[in-house]
């Protein structure tokens, strides 16, 4: 009897430490798939329309410097730029700039490659009487171009449009107004995240899928940040959801190692991260555990 009760709780003690483990590794993965979940247009965008490639739809307003809406009430958010935010200094003639060149028109909406973005945005380039709208804003200096992948649509012409503007200095973005809220040369200072300080490789967040399974220092321009209903936050770089080039995630379980509100802190900043380069869903991504694996650049 004492030999069968000491076999029982050693098959007991085993059968609790299995259920202990899986649990644990449950809550990470149902975290992850709730986050997909939210990001199929099959489940938020449900109510969202289909719409065809080229679809021709009257712009009734504009909300900012990149997003407007059409018939219908649906969004629209333009692709290949980003504007200021809301009280950064170029927010208000990027906004006034694109409601003069598309509000009360009728707009000939053409998909690059996703269909919608995180917020069941339909995202497309804007043409206006064939002018390619991102385009004109570049030229214009009033929004700053942003990559979605290697020879993505427009890539050439929208380029040299923004090296032609700075070289100019035109526009808000580029002629003294608003040149404080982004450092394109690249000059930033770094205090921790260094290759003489750790060793390791510091690469461009959009080569970073060359480099899974090894651990580097990413460097890009966090241009979009969002924290999902389960509170992992996402840095998405160079290009807002869908269209990033690499993630850098924060699970909700570590949120308190870092400072508060990090997808608005690292919004919009050129950022550091450090780790191992894995994939998720098609897309390079670092896990970030603690805040030594993170830095703002400090623009010179």
């Amino acid at each position: 009897m004492k030999k069968f009760l000491i076999k029982y709780k050693i098959v007991l003690s085993a059968m609790v430490g299995v259920l202990v483990v899986g649990g644990v590794v449950w809550f990470f993965y149902s975290e992850r798939l709730i986050d997909d979940d939210l990001a199929q247009e099959s489940g938020g965008c449900s109510d969202t329309p289909k719409l065809e490639d080229g679809a021709v739809r009257m712009v009734t307003k504009v909300i900012d410097g990149d997003t407007v809406l059409i018939e219908g009430g649906y969004s629209v958010r333009l692709l290949w730029f980003d504007a200021d935010e809301r009280g950064k200094p170029c927010y208000g003639a990027a906004q006034e700039r694109l409601e003069e060149l598309v509000l009360g028109k009728e707009a000939v909406l053409e998909m690059g490659g996703d269909d919608l973005d995180q917020w069941c945005r339909y995202l497309r380039y804007v043409f206006v009487d064939d002018v390619n709208i991102g385009l004109k804003m570049v030229q214009e200096g009033l929004v700053v171009a942003r990559a979605s992948y290697e020879g993505s649509k427009y890539q050439s012409e929208i380029a040299l449009a923004e090296g032609v503007a700075i070289e100019n200095k035109v526009g808000c973005k580029w002629s003294g107004q608003g040149a404080e809220s982004i450092n394109r040369d690249g000059n930033y200072n770094w205090s921790k995240l260094t290759s003489e300080l750790t060793g390791l490789k510091v690469i461009d967040a959009c080569s970073s899928a060359q480099y899974y399974g090894q651990e580097v220092i990413v460097e890009g321009w966090v241009a979009d940040g969002y924290r999902s209903q389960t509170n992992t936050v996402f840095l998405n770089f160079e290009d807002a959801y869908p269209e990033q080039c690499f993630v850098g995630v924060i699970f909700s379980s570590d949120l308190d190692e870092f400072v508060q509100n990090p997808e608005k802190y690292y919004s919009s900043q050129m950022v550091r991260i450090r780790g191992e380069v894995e994939e998720y869903g098609g897309k390079p991504e670092i896990i970030l555990k603690s805040a030594e694996q993170i830095e703002r650049g400090n623009g010179l």
